[in-house]
């Protein structure tokens, strides 16, 4: 089983960056496709942004896409999801994934799906506001 702590959340001005990242431990996540989940005030929870073993094929959701970037470092494992040019609308608890057990399948459609994923950090709030 494998545990997650998401850190790096915090208050912001519009168009910042942060970096929040996620700490993987009791396993190596370095096999596993893992993700980020967000869930806005009164919305349900919604993808973010996907990156596959490899680290070289992400996913993301259409409004974050060229504003934010997820990596990985397998060797510290670690998961993370740089912000740039945040807007207000990107105030959220921000959530990381692991899909252990391949339910994902590396799927274009399935790597956005949170039922594919088995394994959840906490969250950690981002709030952008000026």
């Amino acid at each position: 089983q494998v545990q997650l702590v998401a850190s790096g959340g915090g208050l912001v001005q519009p168009g910042d960056s942060l970096r929040i990242s996620c700490a993987a431990s009791g396993r190596t996540v370095s096999s596993t496709v893992m993700g980020w989940f967000r869930q806005r005030f009164g919305m349900p929870l919604e993808f973010v942004a996907a990156i596959r073993a490899e680290g070289d094929s992400m996913d993301y959701r259409d409004s974050v896409m060229g504003r934010f970037t997820i990596s990985r470092d397998n060797a510290k494992n670690t998961l993370y999801l740089q912000m740039n040019n945040l807007r207000p609308e990107d105030t959220a608890d921000y959530y990381c994934a692991a899909d252990t057990r391949g339910r994902t399948r590396g799927n274009d459609y399935y790597i956005r799906l949170d039922s594919r994923y088995d394994s959840w950090g906490q969250g950690t709030q981002v709030t952008v506001s000026s």
